[in-house]
């Protein structure tokens, strides 16, 4: 799939957690699973050293523990045995009660190994990514323990009672993906004329709940699981999302895309669970028989097919590969009918086989790529049945299906997935071939549900990066042995290299294992919001050590490296495994496999030249000056006004509910402590320097509240049933805007004294304003409201005092508008006139009178942005924007740039490495924001552009 396009970013949230691990995932219970590898594959043990323990990070209970060979139970099943050697040895493991709180996931058994998986129970209750291994040897009827691994949390406490009801945790769901995605602007695709468009609105997300979770951050945090699916309706992409909603609270403290992609689509919100797994229909009198095919490069190649005697006919479904295990089929459909929306979280209708009256594919099946998917789905499948004995990619014989073709309304949808238990592949473009033309895209998608069904690492942050990782080295690595290609040769670490219709591989490929990327000099710190947290921005960190361990372990067997990996994947590592733990993991592994001293240093050194070494996250510099750091939030904002700062704050792990803290601009004293600690989630904070607002979340509504920065008690200005953001403050005058699951939203203010709002439209249904901004008693906002033909678009201000109010002059005709900012001369806001381009919008300016209109930076032509925040100051203008570039790296993350009022300067406001968010005037030059650049959430701040980066 195609490198992403950089598109208009929604209003992704802050990251939840520290960017090193990612507390995030769906984790699935995976039936038994009982493999064995032959015997020529498996390597010999080396004798067992001393007992290594690592200690596990905020737990009692080791992370690792390697070298072992204790005797346990040889006449139990296996998971009764780990948890039997678990409960023995209490004082190495701390884990009290293993038959209670430890449920069997998975048993893996290769040759005389078995790996048992066991999920962590919390009174009952699940705990994201709380799993724990035990590596077992039995031969000769006696059974040894040899290592353990994984994360058990010990220091869980919460209560598993929920407070806030199920249906209002869906609702906050569902409100705050609404939120992310559509946030960012008001536009004409906001309309909501009537009360049957109002209930279309509605339907396009849903939700559902999915029970209750801990998310294991301290003590740990009771949360619902609510999957919330649909459609984007800002750009028609399919949407599902895992939203962890506080059951205390019903705060969203955690949400991200679930799909798997080869590349990272932008905007986030292709995903997909698919209801049911399609099987092909019961063989007849042949079930199957031999066939050839045409691939997309040229090459004739065998496929094995299936003939249909009633039919008389071929269709591309393989039976002979299970024919002794499981019998399930390989099967490729014909999905070139087939909208993405349609293939992503469900199985389409409409869909057919790639018939043929002949046993020989070409023509139509090679352009549509069916027979490149068909072929390769068998090298995979034989790849991983041949050098790891596992019987297809849940290790039970599940049936693979592939579609094939699918589109995007009507367009070309480049790019491809897994969704739990199908590929999609994308029918390319002018650029592209089909994806599924190339053996490496086939071999990663694939290796994603090998990954599923062993580790399941969470598909967020650095086990999503993991994820990405070892799906691109096992993809590689079938694709280099198939071609024949030597690791040394220059484009061997490619991906996707084979899809190019009209440049170099080297120019169009996906990505790059021989990349040289390094933790200190290319880690990426992002949010959720944005590539699941850096899965594919920051894999190749990871992949690049795997790709130098298989370059030089033993150049005469690579396969030495892919068993190792996938040994360190399938029986050591864990969803929530980061860099350093899969680093250990792979050591442990070499040792396990018994490699020698030489070989062991290899892996070391590897993972060394990549700069995968604990405490990695502390080599990464900035150019700000930290405010306050640590905040563990999500998607809270900034605040800025009269010399100080707001913002909110969790504890440092992340586990408690936000807080509202105020401190001083230039760093003195203190940062102060606002909200109560009540166990609500106090957020969105806004101050003038005298005063702090902000909106808390409770069990079924909403309060706005208020204190003064120098003390006193706290108020509730107004309490609200639907979603508050947005919150601006000035000489005891509140300013907010309403986002509710309908697609309504409303500007409305509070002055001293006020029981209820005003709202600047009236807050009447046809009309909608939103993204407000506040200064000398005049509110600036976007307006959406009927014309005499259509719906228009503009920007607004309105007058507190007299309740006037004056539309600025427009230059052409809007589509969408962005935030707005107001000071004391002028009014500056986004526009998008041309939604067919990737994403661009114009800084416009006005004066507050709402003459003189002036774009100071353009939608179009050299060193146009693509904004999607925006704040002012008298001296300056600060946007949040994306370029447009066809990678996704370091310069297309948002980035801060800054413009004089007249437009005359722009300069880059820092030079940080990582994702730069809610930015807020201070004043002069002077902007605070949150930076991610460190791997953690900071409030930082500079007092003038750096310039030139």
């Amino acid at each position: 799939m195609h490198k992403p396009r950089a598109g208009r970013a929604g209003a992704s949230g802050t990251r939840g957690t520290r960017t090193g691990a990612g507390v995030a995932a769906f984790l699935g219970a995976a039936a038994l699973l009982a493999t064995a590898v032959p015997a020529a594959h498996a390597a010999p043990r080396a004798q067992a050293p001393a007992a290594d323990v690592v200690p596990g990070t905020d737990t009692a209970t080791p992370a690792l523990v390697d070298g072992l060979h204790e005797s346990a139970d040889a006449e139990a099943v296996p998971a009764d045995a780990a948890r039997s050697h678990l409960a023995a040895k209490e004082s190495r493991y701390r884990i009290a009660d293993p038959g209670r709180d430890l449920t069997p996931v998975q048993t893996l058994k290769q040759g005389a190994d078995e790996t048992v998986r066991l999920q962590q129970k919390h009174h009952g209750v699940e705990v994201l990514g709380g799993q724990y291994v035990v590596r077992m040897e039995k031969k000769d009827g006696k059974r040894v323990v040899t290592g353990t691994s994984g994360k058990y949390f010990t220091g869980l406490t919460a209560g598993t009672r929920a407070t806030v009801a199920e249906d209002v945790a869906v609702r906050r769901a569902v409100t705050s993906v609404a939120a992310r995605l559509g946030g960012a602007t008001l536009g004409k695709k906001d309309v909501q004329p009537s009360e049957g468009a109002k209930t279309k609105a509605a339907a396009a997300l849903s939700g559902k709940a999915g029970g209750l979770v801990v998310v294991p951050k301290g003590a740990g945090i009771l949360t619902y699981r609510v999957t919330v699916r649909g459609t984007d309706t800002a750009t028609g992409r399919p949407v599902l999302q895992d939203v962890y909603v506080d059951a205390h609270a019903g705060f969203p403290v955690l949400q991200y895309s679930l799909i798997k992609t080869i590349t990272a689509p932008k905007p986030a919100g292709e995903a997909a669970k698919p209801a049911a797994v399609r099987q092909a229909p019961a063989a007849t009198t042949n079930p199957g028989t031999s066939g050839t095919g045409v691939k997309y490069s040229g090459e004739q190649v065998p496929l094995d097919i299936y003939f249909d005697d009633a039919a008389k006919q071929y269709s591309l479904v393989d039976y002979a590969r299970m024919a002794t295990t499981s019998k399930n089929t390989l099967h490729t459909w014909d999905a070139r009918a087939v909208d993405v929306n349609d293939a992503s979280g469900r199985w389409p209708d409409g869909l057919k086989d790639f018939t043929n009256a002949a046993p020989d594919y070409s023509g139509d099946a090679t352009a549509a790529g069916a027979v490149d998917a068909h072929w390769a789905a068998g090298q995979v499948y034989d790849y991983y049945k041949r050098v790891h004995g596992r019987d297809s990619l849940d290790g039970r014989g599940m049936t693979i299906n592939s579609l094939v073709g699918v589109t995007y309304a009507g367009g070309p949808f480049v790019n491809a997935f897994w969704d739990g238990q199908k590929m999609v592949y994308g029918a390319g473009d002018e650029q592209y071939k089909t994806l599924s033309a190339d053996l490496d895209v086939v071999g990663h998608e694939m290796t994603h549900g090998v990954v599923e069904n062993t580790a399941n690492l969470v598909y967020a942050g650095q086990s999503g990066a993991l994820n990405e990782a070892l799906a691109d080295y096992f993809g590689n690595a079938i694709d280099v042995t198939a071609s024949g290609a030597k690791m040394d040769a220059p484009d061997a670490g490619l991906i996707g290299e084979d899809l190019c219709r009209t440049t170099k591989p080297r120019e169009c490929a996906f990505r790059d294992l021989n990349d040289g990327r390094t933790t200190s000099k290319d880690y990426l710190g992002v949010t959720f919001g944005t590539d699941n947290g850096g899965v594919h921005l920051n894999s190749t960190i990871f992949s690049g050590a795997l790709w130098d361990i298989r370059q030089d372990l033993d150049p005469k067997d690579p396969f030495l490296a892919d068993r190792l990996v996938y040994k360190a994947l399938s029986t050591y590592m864990t969803p929530l495994d980061g860099y350093t733990e899969a680093r250990n993991a792979l050591v442990a592994a070499a040792k396990d496999l018994g490699l020698p001293a030489k070989q062991q240093n290899v892996v070391k050194r590897s993972f060394n030249a990549h700069g995968i070494v604990p405490g990695w996250e502390n080599a990464i510099g900035v150019d700000s000056d930290r405010l306050f750091g640590k905040l563990n939030i999500a998607g809270t904002g900034t605040a800025a006004g009269g010399g100080w700062w707001a913002t909110s704050k969790s504890n440092d792990d992340g586990s408690e509910a936000y807080s509202v803290y105020a401190g001083r601009l230039d760093g003195k004293g203190a940062p102060k402590l606002i909200s109560p600690n009540d166990g609500r989630y106090h957020v969105y904070p806004a101050t003038d320097g005298k005063t702090v607002v902000w909106a808390a979340f409770g069990t079924s509504s909403l309060d706005i509240l208020s204190r003064p920065i120098a003390g006193g008690p706290i108020k509730t200005l107004y309490t609200s049933y639907t979603n508050v953001q947005n919150l601006h403050v000035e000489n005891g005058t509140v300013v907010f805007e309403t986002f509710d699951p309908f697609g309504g939203r409303h500007v409305g203010f509070l002055k001293p004294g006020d029981r209820e709002p005003t709202w600047v439209d009236g807050g009447r249904y046809e009309l909608g304003t939103a993204l407000p901004s506040l200064k000398n008693g005049k509110i600036a906002y976007a307006k959406l409201y009927p014309g005499e033909t259509d719906y228009r678009i503009g920007t607004e201000t309105y007058d507190i005092a007299t309740g006037r109010t004056q539309l600025a002059q427009q230059l052409g005709e809007p589509q969408a508008i962005g935030q707005t900012g107001i000071t004391g001369k002028n009014v500056f806001w986004l526009v998008d006139e041309n939604v067919a381009d990737q994403g661009q919008m114009a800084v416009r300016r006005s004066t507050l009178e709402g003459t003189g209109t002036a774009d100071i930076s353009a939608e179009s032509g050299p060193g146009a942005l693509i904004p999607f925040d925006l704040t002012a100051a008298d001296d300056a203008v600060t946007v949040n924007t994306l370029l447009p570039d066809t990678q996704y790296r370091n310069e297309t993350l948002p980035k801060l740039w800054q413009l004089s009022a007249d437009g005359t300067r722009k300069e880059r406001l820092s030079c940080n490495r990582g994702e730069q968010l809610y930015p807020s005037a201070a004043g002069g030059r002077q902007v605070v924001w949150l930076d991610g650049t460190t791997g953690w959430t900071d409030l930082v701040t500079r007092e003038r552009p750096a310039g030139t980066c």
